[in-house]
Formats: C-alpha cells, sequence, structure tokens
C-alpha cells in the first residue's frame, strides 16, 4: 500500500509534470493541490494544511530558529531570481542608484519574505546600503501574513510602518508615498492587496537599466544564483518513514529533466538560427536549476547568514538544523 500524502506547490513548468501524471513518487499516493507561494505559505505557517509543501526559505528558518519544530526542508528548490535587480522606482523620486536608495521610502510586501531578504543582502554587501538605511512599508497584515506566524517583529533599528488596509504598495508607489520597492510581484490574492502591472506604468522604472545584465554581473561576481524557495516536510512522517525523502527528492529530479529537455526544445529552432553565438547556446544547455544540497549549500548558507545580519534570525541556522538528515548527501 501506499504512503498518502498531501502536497501542494505553485504551477510552474517545474513542477507541472508532478501534477499531470507524467512524474510519480515511488511509495508515495500524492495528493497535490495548486496553491499560489503567498498564501501557501501563510497557509502552512499558520496552519500546517500540508503533509509536504512548498515553502519560503527565509521564513522557514526564522521559524525554526524560534523552535518550530514541525517541518524538515527537502533540498527541492522551485524557483530562483536575482531579486535585487528588479527593484522598482518612481522616475521623480532622484534614485539612479542604489546608493541613492539610502533615506528613502521603500514599499515591501512583506519584510520577512525570501526575495526581500536577499534584495537586502545584495544592497548591503554590493553597495552598503543597509536595512536601517531605509524607511520600509510593508503590506501584508499580521493576520495574513508569514511574519504574523513567526512572531515577526522589526530588526532593531530598521523602520518597518503597515501600510493601511485602504492603500497597497501599488497605490503608494503611483501616488508618490513610497519612492521604491523592492521584491514586487503585482499578483493580488488572499494575503496581497497589489494587483498592477507597475512597470507597465510611465512613472515607474526599474532600478537597473539592464535588469539581465545585473543579474549575470551578480552571478559571474558572488556565484550566487539565489534560491526563493524549497520545500518541508512535517518531520514526524520523516521520523516514521524516512524513505520518502530521497524518493520525493528523486521525483522532483526528474520532473525537473522534463522541464530542462522542453525548453531545450523550444532553444532548438533558435539554435539552428545561429543567431546565437556558441558561448550563448552552450549556457542554455546547462540546467538552470539543480536541486539538492550539496549544489546549493553556498547559496543556502549565503541566505542563513543574510538572516542573520539583518536581524531576522538571533543566530546562524546551519543546514544540518534545517534538512532531514537523509537529504544532506544529494
Amino acid at each position: 500500500m501506499k504512503l498518502p500524502l498531501s502536497i501542494a506547490f505553485a504551477e510552474n513548468p517545474r513542477t507541472r509534470p508532478m501534477l499531470d501524471g507524467r512524474v510519480s513518487a515511488e511509495g508515495m499516493d500524492l495528493t497535490p493541490s495548486v496553491v499560489g507561494p503567498s498564501e501557501l505559505f501563510w497557509r502552512q505557517l499558520r496552519y500546517a494544511d500540508f503533509d509536504v509543501a512548498e515553502m519560503s526559505f527565509s521564513s522557514l528558518i526564522i521559524a525554526m530558529s524560534k523552535g518550530d519544530d514541525r517541518f524538515l526542508a527537502l533540498p527541492i528548490f522551485t524557483t530562483r531570481r536575482f531579486f535585487h535587480a528588479h527593484i522598482l522606482v518612481r522616475k521623480d523620486s532622484g534614485i539612479e542608484k542604489p546608493e541613492d536608495l539610502k533615506g528613502k521610502r521603500v514599499g515591501v510586501t512583506e519584510y520577512q519574505q525570501t526575495g526581500a531578504l536577499w534584495t537586502r543582502g545584495a544592497l548591503e554587501h554590493e553597495w552598503g546600503v543597509r536595512s536601517q538605511d531605509m524607511e520600509f512599508f510593508m503590506e501584508r497584515t499580521p493576520e495574513l501574513s508569514h511574519g504574523g506566524a513567526t512572531g515577526f517583529k522589526p530588526p532593531e533599528g530598521v523602520t518597518v510602518h503597515q501600510i493601511p488596509s485602504e492603500k497597497s504598495v501599488a497605490s503608494m508607489m503611483l501616488s508618490g508615498e513610497l519612492q521604491a520597492c523592492i521584491h514586487y510581484r503585482g499578483h493580488g490574492s488572499i494575503v496581497n492587496r497589489s494587483n498592477v502591472n507597475l512597470l507597465a506604468h510611465p512613472d515607474i522604472r526599474t532600478l537597473f537599466p539592464d535588469v539581465r545584465e545585473e543579474g549575470i554581473r551578480y552571478l559571474k561576481k558572488t556565484g550566487i544564483f539565489p534560491i526563493n524557495h524549497g520545500m518541508v516536510i512535517r518531520r514526524k512522517i520523516v521520523e516514521s518513514d524516512p524513505w520518502v525523502v530521497i524518493n520525493l527528492v528523486k521525483a522532483f529530479d526528474r520532473a525537473n529533466a522534463i522541464a530542462d529537455a522542453e525548453r531545450l526544445e523550444h532553444l532548438e529552432y533558435y539554435f539552428d538560427t545561429g543567431a546565437l553565438p556558441a558561448e550563448a547556446r552552450e549556457a542554455l544547455r546547462k540546467p538552470v536549476v539543480k536541486h539538492g544540497v550539496v549544489a546549493n549549500r553556498k547559496t543556502l548558507e549565503t541566505a542563513a547568514q543574510m538572516s542573520v545580519e539583518q536581524g531576522l534570525t538571533a543566530r546562524l541556522m546551519k543546514l544540518e538544523e534545517i534538512f532531514a538528515q537523509e537529504a544532506m548527501e544529494l
């Protein structure tokens, strides 16, 4: 008899094979739910709705550092992005370079979310702009936020205002009450109020004129492609059936391989035209996402270090206490 487990994640090309039946997890009967990340993390942190679920890495280590032992992490990383490269600013804000963010009013959906963690970390390490140098305005309320479930309080020396319920990051950016915002997604949900494509507005632009070029620069300099989301599993499941850990990672590895094959299939036409240089073709053929602790140790440890530096965790969380032991060598 297969082990029945509920599992929830956002749908994207790398998880879709788990939804459409092309990939199954050996020994398990998975009941999947497609849930947007913002809603999912709030539900999982507050109610532990699912046996296995996608999870914010930042919020997970904050919860674990405060004694929440309900979950263990799985080294399955569904999303990555160069978050700082997507900072948005008003064109009339006088912000032309990262250092100009000092003293500015900055919107954020949720202060502790991983994308915001990476953005602040890049600003501090690359340009010397500390969290204390900006004035933050947070959209999510304590009742509908990750921080509400983890007991978030603004770190010492950092100003974080609560945006009133009748406003949002989007409305305050458009009115000029905010001069910049970080990790803006613009997808309304149960927990998010902003539902506007700010980049389509003539008064808004990205801080970095070439988002792609800044991502490449950061990767070449640091060797880091920031991880946003991982997966968690109930600790009691691992304790009773430790074999599920490796089997789940293997299943997502197979789904990942399918996604990469489909990506390459779409790219082959452009390869055949000869429009791309050989270096670009070679880079595009490499897997974009690799699961596992071993391949991602530097990135994960950097995120944990940034969490301490920014006052979100009181101590450095070690990977050995975050991830299921069965996954440490993967």
